[in-house]
């Protein structure tokens, strides 16, 4: 783990911790789908492995929705390495 976070922390608690300190949204919501897919091949049955992501953020001002996606895989890159299966994104500038 790093140092951002503890084995305790919620990957909800992650992600939403990340995107707050990288974005500066105007708002965010992160909603744990985990549920949705269980039993389903590839999930890995820990009850956080399926996320979707809601954030609106000045940031994404004049960039395309890849350059978007592009920017929050990055800021998530640790946990989408493990934790994370499957992220999807709702991303949009104010």
């Amino acid at each position: 783990m790093s140092a951002n976070h503890s084995d305790q922390d919620s990957v909800v608690d992650i992600i939403t911790r990340k995107l707050e300190k990288a974005l500066a949204p105007k708002s965010l919501e992160v909603i744990n789908e985990s549920h949705l897919h269980s039993g389903h091949a590839g999930s890995p049955g820990t009850g956080e492995s399926h996320f979707r992501v809601k954030v609106t953020s000045s940031d994404f001002a004049d960039k395309s929705r890849l350059q978007i996606h592009q920017t929050i895989n990055k800021i998530l890159a640790e946990e989408l390495k493990g934790k994370i299966h499957a992220l999807a994104i709702e991303a949009k500038a104010p």
